[in-house]
């Protein structure tokens, strides 16, 4: 429906002008009738301006308690009455259990002002508040609102899988997970805090009771196993297993059937999923757990080992920084996958948060330029 035009003298250009004169009480009551002609063609609900009779496109919108319940030609009065001399938005819902349409003087906040919206939101003992650039309700007692009120996104990663997550010696943490958690923390309004888990203790880290961290980051790959007892994003790179080798040898590993024979030492980290694949295809090499994955490149440069079971987004970077090493089978990975963000199940509204500041990564470049920035594989 194309935007109806208020003219200039309806609404005082502040909206902030408390007075109750006659003037004022006709100007309410000729835009609320505006307001009542406008809801009829929005069954799904709306966001307006009184100032201009559009619809904002961004922004938290959360409603004031002192117009609640109104549903009425006449209680839509006071609340265009309420929102004149407020901040000038008025919203409005369909309740599918009485058939009635509620409207509320309603506050708009930026969409990275998500923990004043909050507190603004509990102050007037909302249940949720309206994101309108997803057209999603956020609930105020979820796990986005503790976030906002805490000022910080707790963000677990192991720290040792270059490029995508690592922990220098100073405990500073960098790679492109980390700008992705980061990017994240901003849709959210608030800062980054890394905690230290670890492959072989991640689920049962992202379940542990109390709940110690929001979400797991770092080359995790999507996978049914963990959406049986977990919650994952959307993909945000893609994925699959390959292997790393001495360069000389690189001629020499051409398939799975060359590296599974008992003279070929592999070399794995242990409890995640390059564990696993190698336990379950290549059950005739000789397998070498070894506790930190960031060392493993070094021992297959050194000798140690023969092959490394990585993945295509840990390989390149090795080779890039250590001339000893190649990835023969970097174009061939022997599977297909995508990395996500990790979540406890009950999450939902963090996840919806995820996937949004996934999605705007995407449609703005900031993921193309991430990948680039590693020199990672750019597959959307």
């Amino acid at each position: 429906m194309a935007a109806m035009a208020v003219s200039a003298t309806s609404i005082p250009a502040s909206c902030s002008t408390r007075g109750t004169s006659a003037a004022e009480q006709d100007d309410a009551v000729a835009v609320a009738g505006q307001v009542w002609t406008f809801s009829q063609s929005r069954p799904e609900g709306f966001t307006l301006d009184l100032r201009t009779m559009t619809e904002p496109k961004q922004g938290i919108a959360v409603s004031y308690a002192a117009t609640q319940g109104s549903h009425t030609r006449e209680q839509l009065n006071s609340v265009v009455r309420h929102a004149m001399q407020h901040y000038g938005y008025v919203g409005g819902w369909l309740n599918s259990d009485d058939g009635n349409y509620y409207f509320d003087s309603t506050r708009l906040f930026g969409e990275t002002e998500l923990k004043d919206a909050v507190a603004f939101g509990k102050a007037n003992a909302q249940q949720t508040a309206y994101i309108l650039s997803t057209s999603t309700s956020l609930p105020l007692d979820g796990s986005v609102a503790a976030i906002a009120e805490r000022g910080t996104l707790l963000v677990a990663t192991t720290g040792d899988y270059r490029p995508l997550s690592f922990r220098e010696a100073d405990g500073t943490y960098w790679g492109f997970g980390i700008e992705v958690a980061t990017q994240i923390a901003k849709t959210l309004g608030v800062q980054p805090a890394f905690v230290k888990t670890s492959w072989p203790t991640l689920t049962a880290d992202v379940l542990a009771e109390p709940q110690t961290f929001d979400l797991a980051i770092g080359g995790i790959t999507i996978t049914d196993a963990r959406l049986e007892t977990m919650l994952m994003s959307e993909g945000y790179l893609a994925n699959g297993k390959t292997i790393l080798c001495r360069t000389e040898d690189a001629g020499k590993f051409r398939s799975l059937a060359d590296i599974d024979k008992p003279e070929v030492r592999v070399m794995v980290n242990p409890g995640g999923l390059n564990e696993k694949f190698a336990r379950a295809n290549l059950t005739h090499a000789t397998l070498i757990v070894h506790q930190q994955n960031e060392e493993i490149p070094l021992l297959v440069a050194k000798g140690d080992a023969d092959i490394m079971i990585t993945e295509i987004t840990e390989a390149p970077y090795y080779v890039k920084t250590d001339s000893r090493l190649a990835a023969p089978l970097i174009n061939e990975p022997f599977t297909h996958g995508q990395i996500g963000v990790l979540m406890r199940r009950g999450q939902d509204d963090l996840m919806q948060m995820v996937n949004t500041a996934i999605r705007r990564m995407k449609a703005d470049g900031t993921l193309r330029q991430l990948h680039e920035k590693y020199g990672l594989v750019y597959a959307y």
